[in-house]
């Protein structure tokens, strides 16, 4: 939620003036690449040069302080593989089978394009996982890097207990970490991005930050954030939210996990979480979640009322959800475990979720309505989310050039650990996730956990056509460029967003494979959103 220009050409828009580099085009003279730690050879691909694995600071000998700068190297680092992943529990994506206990992780990867030399726009991607899982390797912006001609740092942050940890313990020791290192980590990359970018072809006063999900969440932290004032001219919040809940709250949770993981009573309570083991963090942390909280100067004040009133980094925002985030959650919860959802649970859901709003919900979707209580309880929570960033979009475009979108592409392969299961079992691919997925969008813009999905010809017209929109906001905030539908900027009066989907071209068609995106003011009646208004503000 910054705000630097607010839409005139600026020298930041010339940049929509350059073209990518030529796919084939000789890459740069060396991968040998100098930063402030020390020099680094990277590996050329087609079309583009990776540097993988390269340390951006440390929490040096102990966990639970603020990041620091990397330590030097003498020689030329090897940055040819990835560095290793943040400590987290095991999970259902690929390459995450087994719980990672490394907890020496702050890398990042720099992917740009082979010819290019200098002032290339640059993105900087916040992996997602609920603040507990995941890592930049995740993402793969080869495809994005040379359609665009942009620069893609992709990044490590700590996760869990092990990044949010909010204790007076901890507090005494340094104001400004506790309960929101892993978000302090992610601004000592941005700093990193600043000064050694150049070096790799970027221009390090053209950056956009970008996330999906807890990283999307992650953007709107830090638009909010006055300690990254600076480190970036756009964002791209993609289905995140924006709130953080107080220290307070943060403190309760880590209480818990102190308790959980034996602690409490330990006449040094900083020692004793110190002299854990990783595993032993992360069995507390499946019984005892830590999410991040506020606190100090680096983040004193809500996202959600930030944004509310306008005080944050004011630089033009783009937005957006997919047009069932839900979907997947009431699959892995209920389903995906062998238990679907019941009517009763349906019922002590909405009851427990919405409170004294229960009874209007319940009557707005009835068991009736639907073919089962996990389709009702998809639907409620679609309606729900849905008005809860319509109110994020709106309120952003009181203040900054916002640009709101919906991927409703609901023929879509789903996100690859779906894709996977939907292989083995009957229930994945029995199962009425209720059109696009949270996370379904990521696979357009780029490789996602290692695999390519099986998109038909009309999808791929899309991908090229989302790449292309998110490559122009990159350059100059502004999604808008030849070869595209106009995409008007959201206001309050219209509710007008992008509608990504793809065409549904016959095979036998003279047509050629198309995107069918276009500007719709169909998304408040879709989601119900004047049913879920009349609640009250959330």
């Amino acid at each position: 939620m910054s705000v630097l220009g607010l839409g005139l050409l600026s020298p930041i828009a010339v940049h929509a003036l350059k073209s990518p580099p030529a796919q084939g085009s000789s890459h740069r003279p060396s991968l040998v690449v100098p930063t402030a730690s020390g020099k680094v050879k990277g590996q050329a691909g087609t079309g583009y040069d990776a540097w993988l694995g390269i340390p951006y600071a440390t929490t040096a000998a102990d966990r639970w302080t603020v990041p620091r700068p990397a330590a030097s190297w003498t020689g030329v680092r090897d940055a040819t593989r990835f560095g290793d992943r943040c400590a987290q529990p095991s999970g259902w994506d690929p390459g995450y089978e087994k719980a990672i206990t490394t907890e020496d992780c702050l890398g990042l990867n720099v992917y740009a394009p082979q010819g290019s030399s200098a002032d290339a726009p640059v993105v900087v991607w916040i992996h997602g996982g609920g603040f507990f899982g995941g890592a930049g390797q995740d993402t793969n912006p080869r495809n994005f890097v040379q359609q665009t001609g942009a620069v893609v740092v992709t990044v490590n942050y700590r996760l869990g207990p092990l990044g949010y940890l909010n204790l007076p313990e901890l507090r005494a020791e340094n104001a400004n970490g506790a309960g929101n290192y892993g978000l302090l980590d992610q601004q000592a990359a941005l700093r990193w991005v600043r000064s050694n970018i150049g070096h790799f072809g970027g221009d390090a006063g053209d950056v956009t930050i970008a996330g999906q999900s807890a990283g999307g969440s992650s953007v709107c932290d830090q638009l909010a954030s006055p300690t990254a004032k600076g480190l970036f001219a756009h964002a791209v919040i993609m289905s995140g939210g924006c709130a953080l809940q107080s220290a307070a709250a943060g403190e309760t949770q880590s209480r818990a996990f102190v308790q959980e993981i034996g602690c409490a009573t330990a006449p040094d309570v900083l020692a004793c979480l110190r002299a854990k083991p990783a595993t032993a963090i992360l069995a507390a942390q499946l019984k005892a979640p830590v999410r991040p909280s506020l606190g100090g100067t680096a983040f004193p004040l809500d996202p959600g009322t930030a944004v509310r009133t306008g005080n944050f980094t004011r630089v033009p925002v783009m937005l957006g959800q997919t047009n069932s985030e839900r979907g997947l959650f009431t699959f892995q919860n209920y389903d995906y475990l062998g238990t679907p959802m019941t009517a009763d649970q349906y019922t002590r859901s909405v009851k427990s979720t919405y409170g004294t709003n229960a009874d209007k919900v319940l009557a707005e979707y009835p068991l009736t309505a639907y073919p089962s209580p996990g389709q009702a309880w998809t639907a409620v929570q679609n309606g729900s989310t849905s008005y809860d960033r319509q109110q994020l979009m709106a309120r952003l475009s009181r203040w900054v050039p916002t640009y709101a979108y919906e991927f409703a592409e609901s023929d879509t392969p789903h996100f690859t650990s779906i894709f996977r299961l939907q292989q083995q079992s009957a229930t994945a691919r029995d199962f009425p996730f209720g059109g696009a997925i949270h996370v379904d969008d990521l696979g357009y813009l780029w490789d996602y956990l290692g695999q390519t999905l099986p998109y038909d010809d009309d999808q791929l017209e899309l991908s090229h056509q989302m790449i292309t929109f998110w490559g122009h906001f990159t350059a100059t905030g502004d999604p808008n460029g030849s070869g595209t539908p106009n995409w008007p900027k959201y206001r309050t009066g219209t509710g007008e967003l992008m509608s990504l989907k793809a065409c549904d071209t016959a095979p036998s068609s003279d047509a050629p494979p198309a995107a069918c995106s276009r500007s719709t003011r169909g998304f408040a009646e879709e989601h119900d959103l004047d049913f879920w208004g009349s609640l009250g503000a959330p």
